[in-house]
């Protein structure tokens, strides 16, 4: 099943100045606990001189979260929790961001430290551009030269892509394509080859699709 959240599409970074503290807001797609804690490890190691690198993430997404917040040191409730909020109100899901903060020489209060640690976030979810995770086929189908074309088109028509063509005796193709169109394809192939291709499934995975803004 397509998930019904949007997930970053990338791994991206935004800084902010605050009274001479620099926050710096990295944000990465991560779909597992484990990916999550990588990812905010190599932040920290990258950033090991910050005074603080608050991390947080969502996995999941809609209704079905598992979430994740830290202060790492800053008064609590002044740092995760307002950055959470924002990534939770964004919509994303299978999101991990990290904002670090090097202290400027000018303490902000409490209400000063809310107030940029939920800039800091915003910054970075409004920049990341967004994808939908999508489960697909890998396939293989092994084709006479006189099909080539038309079997290409039905590649298209089901938003595949075509990875790869081996030309020996007849051809070998290998192709990803949406879990959803495997159906449609089939039976078109079954259509124009009188009943003797059926392609075969390799593996099934994940992949991530950009959407448009």
């Amino acid at each position: 099943m397509t998930p019904d959240y949007l997930i970053p599409a990338q791994e991206i970074r935004r800084e902010i100045t605050v009274v001479n503290s620099r926050f710096i807001a990295s944000l990465a797609p991560v779909f597992t606990t484990d990916e999550a804690r990588v990812f905010i490890a190599r932040i920290r190691k990258e950033f090991g001189d910050a005074n603080h690198n608050v991390p947080i993430y969502i996995l999941g997404g809609g209704n079905n979260l598992v979430e994740y917040c830290n202060d790492d040191g800053e008064p609590s409730g002044t740092a995760g929790r307002p950055a959470l909020a924002v990534l939770r109100g964004s919509g994303l899901g299978d999101a991990a961001l990290v904002v670090t903060r090097y202290f400027g020489g000018t303490l902000l209060g409490k209400g000063g430290l809310v107030k940029a640690y939920t800039e800091a976030a915003q910054v970075v979810v409004r920049a990341v551009p967004r994808a939908r995770k999508q489960q697909v086929h890998l396939v293989r189908l092994v084709l006479p030269y006189n099909l080539l074309e038309r079997v290409r088109t039905l590649v298209e028509r089901q938003s595949g892509e075509i990875l790869g063509e081996e030309f020996t005796a007849a051809v070998c193709m290998t192709f990803r394509l949406p879990v959803e169109g495997l159906q449609d394809f089939q039976i078109a192939l079954q259509e124009l080859s009188a009943g003797k291709l059926q392609a075969e499934i390799i593996e099934t995975s994940a992949r991530l699709v950009r959407v448009n803004p």
